[in-house]
């Protein structure tokens, strides 16, 4: 049981980087119970996990700050939530730090008002992130927070309590979510996101408590966790592995750079040609530097004359790459779907568009490159990238004009987040939700175009094409009025579920039934890696059968989970 005998009134930058790694431990504890809370009964339920990835990011860059301002920790820690941000949950906590961060700038250490101002900040800047707020998930928790907080502050709460009694409104704006959102009632969950805050912040509880062990759940997440905790098997992505003989800058380099009016713009101009994947952000006062060289040390000896030089790593990419090639060796050889590729960088001139998109099996990939994409992220359902490897893909390219393609709608807000880390090119997120509006959106990239006028066409493209995905239940549900089993075959049309049944081959045709696939000119499928070829020669011949009129195009995807993903055009 938790004790409010802690009148602590001041949080400086060591206790807030103490918060923040705890508080990341505790949804490292609790983050597939937060996973489980996903509405839908598919394989996509990762909001813990993201949530997860992404205060982990922010507390490592937090622990690299040797000062005790509050101000440069959070800044740091800001920072590395930005980088590390996946999935729409991961962005949205993102943000909820940045303006925490915000409201710590210039302090070196906050008293209980501040604090909870500083939570209030972080709350304006997640709304103001989301174009359309939706209530009944981590925004109304984390705005019933900081209310809670801001009530206690102002009578005079200490810091403890002030957090305290954000929680407990926090709580209660958690238990009333489905009463907001019909879809987490008709699930039996409350929403993941605010689920997924409320255990950061009562990890940050727990440091004032004494409690780091983090083993005093609330009771009512406890209440509300219990019966979503299912034993579910693990079905790991298998990852592309790409194994390099030479590279011309082998060493990655990061480290943040501490001094006073540091000049961001001007170090990320003279960085820029000794070598390659360069990342410069930060402040007058902390800037984090990333970067790809020969030479080490010229790029440290460059950077100490703004200041002094911190949380220091250096990589040689050839070691940890003949590392990987050797432990992964036995299982490339026994996988064909295992398909080594190397991207050459282009150092040459720069063009005028690029394109990155964010793919689910090495079948999906082959079919973007072909197309023209130049850069393949993957990533998708349960394995979101983050903004970081969004941002990396983008530098590799030398073009003026990015186009991000996603093909997910949870990988949307993490790629609007790259052109806040690449500022040296144009990007431009085209925000497709599924693999077939990413073709289509690409098949209407003009390489000799106006950027204005791609964007325009690619963004009308996406309304041209209906999108379908065949999948599994992981756990029993009602939706609608469809009953639905663990293990049931489900087939979804635009992410609604339409379909469910025990044969694969009935709910593949019945989902196509509702997409309405005889109107259309053309249908796509991209088939699974655990589908056999004559499963997919029995859908393509009921497609003929029934109307030879419509074109059938039958790509070998690979994707993991999603035995097909369909599209009409």
């Amino acid at each position: 049981m938790r004790s409010a005998t802690n009148m602590l009134n001041v949080l400086n930058g060591q206790l807030w980087k103490q918060m923040m790694v705890v508080g990341a431990r505790a949804l490292e504890i609790k983050r597939h119970d937060v996973d489980a809370l996903n509405v839908f009964p598919v394989p996509d339920g990762d909001t813990g996990t993201n949530m997860f990835l992404t205060i982990q990011s922010a507390a490592r860059d937090a622990e690299g700050i040797l000062s005790n301002s509050v101000s440069e920790v959070a800044m740091a820690a800001s920072m590395g939530s930005l980088m590390g941000a996946r999935g729409n949950s991961g962005v949205i906590l993102s943000q909820l730090l940045r303006g925490i961060a915000k409201g710590f700038d210039g302090l070196s250490a906050a008293n209980p008002l501040q604090v909870a101002q500083a939570l209030q900040s972080g709350v304006d800047t997640a709304y103001k992130a989301v174009m359309k707020p939706v209530e009944g998930t981590i925004l109304t928790v984390s705005r019933e927070t900081a209310r809670g907080a801001l009530t206690k502050a102002k009578v005079g709460g200490s810091l403890l309590e002030t957090l305290l009694e954000a929680e407990r409104k926090g709580l209660e704006a958690l238990e009333k979510t489905p009463d907001l959102l019909p879809t987490l009632k008709q699930a039996g969950v409350v929403d993941a996101g605010g689920q997924g805050f409320l255990i950061i912040l009562s990890g940050w509880i727990s440091v004032l408590t004494g409690d780091t062990a983090v083993g005093d759940t609330p009771p009512i997440l406890e209440k509300t966790l219990a019966p979503l905790v299912e034993k579910q098997e693990s079905r790991e992505t298998k990852r592309e592995f790409v194994q390099i003989e030479n590279l011309e800058f082998p060493y990655c380099t990061e480290f943040l750079v501490k001094g006073n009016n540091l000049r961001v713009d001007k170090i990320r101009q003279d960085l820029t040609d000794r070598g390659d994947c360069l990342l410069v952000v930060g402040t007058p006062e902390v800037v984090k530097i990333h970067v790809h060289v020969k030479n080490p040390g010229k790029i440290l000896d460059y950077a100490i004359q703004w200041g002094s030089l911190h949380s220091v790593q250096i990589h040689n990419m050839l070691e940890q790459n003949e590392a990987m090639a050797h432990a992964q060796k036995e299982q490339v050889n026994q996988d064909p779907v295992l398909e080594k590729s190397i991207v050459q960088e282009d150092s040459q001139t720069w063009k005028e568009h690029g394109v990155v998109a964010v793919v689910l099996g090495q079948g999906i990939a082959d079919v973007f490159l072909s197309l023209g994409a130049d850069e393949v992220v993957y990533g998708g359902q349960t394995m979101n990238p983050s903004t970081e490897d969004l941002a990396e893909a983008v530098r590799k390219i030398s073009a003026r004009h990015v186009y991000i393609l996603p093909n997910n709608g949870n990988i949307i807000m993490a790629a609007g987040q790259v052109k806040d880390v690449v500022q040296d090119r144009e990007i431009h997120v085209i925000p497709s939700k599924s693999i077939p509006q990413g073709i289509s959106s690409l098949l209407n990239l003009n390489l000799e175009g106006e950027a204005k006028t791609n964007i325009q066409n690619m963004e009308h493209a996406l309304s041209q094409v209906r999108s379908g995905e065949v999948t599994y239940a992981v756990r029993d549900s009602q939706y609608g009025a469809i009953d639905i089993s663990s293990g049931d075959i489900l087939g979804l049309v635009e992410d609604v579920i339409v379909a469910s049944g025990q044969s694969l081959l009935e709910v593949a045709q019945s989902t196509l039934e509702k997409m309405e696939w005889q109107t259309h000119d053309l249908v796509t499928i991209f088939y699974g890696e655990e589908i056999k070829q004559e499963e997919v020669e029995h859908l393509r011949n009921w497609l003929s059968e029934v109307n030879p009129n419509v074109e059938v195009e039958v790509h070998p995807g690979r994707q993991p989970l999603y035995y097909y993903i369909f599209g009409v055009e």
